[in-house]
């Protein structure tokens, strides 16, 4: 029985690409990165704005968002992009607002930029947080 040629080089790329796939998972290459600690965020604050130096934190519970306040008391929300993380320093088109969804409070910031989007923080004292943006725009409606 000949196999017709076309079959035999789909079924040669196919093994290719799983080995390509398994060498990269074997190498540990790409993956969905996490912040899970407060370095994470530190390291991630300081690729969105070199010299951002964060002295307090609030992180996502499952490590996808962060919220970063620095000595000025510029905050800055960041958020995971693909396999990277992207950020915003917040201004006065930020609005935060508090969210009850399934029992749980999260807090919703918009940071005034279309294309950025809203981001969900399930995070502690929400509620201070979210005044601490909303002053950022003069709004006192968390």
């Amino acid at each position: 029985m000949e196999l017709p040629p076309l079959l035999l080089q789909t079924a040669g790329s196919l093994v290719a690409i799983l080995a390509l796939a398994g060498f990269a998972r074997w190498m540990k290459l790409g993956g969905t990165p996490l912040l899970t600690d407060d370095d994470g965020v530190r390291r991630a604050a300081g690729e969105v704005e070199g010299g951002f130096m964060p002295v307090s934190i609030a992180r996502d519970a499952r490590g996808l968002a962060a919220l970063a306040r620095d000595a000025q008391g510029r905050i800055m929300v960041i958020k995971r992009h693909g396999n990277r993380f992207a950020g915003r320093i917040l201004d006065e088109r930020a609005r935060a607002m508090l969210n009850k969804e399934l029992g749980e409070t999260l807090l919703v910031v918009m940071p005034g930029q279309t294309l950025f989007g809203a981001i969900h923080l399930d995070i502690d004292a929400p509620r201070a947080w979210a005044e601490a943006i909303n002053r950022v725009n003069g709004r006192q409606d968390a």
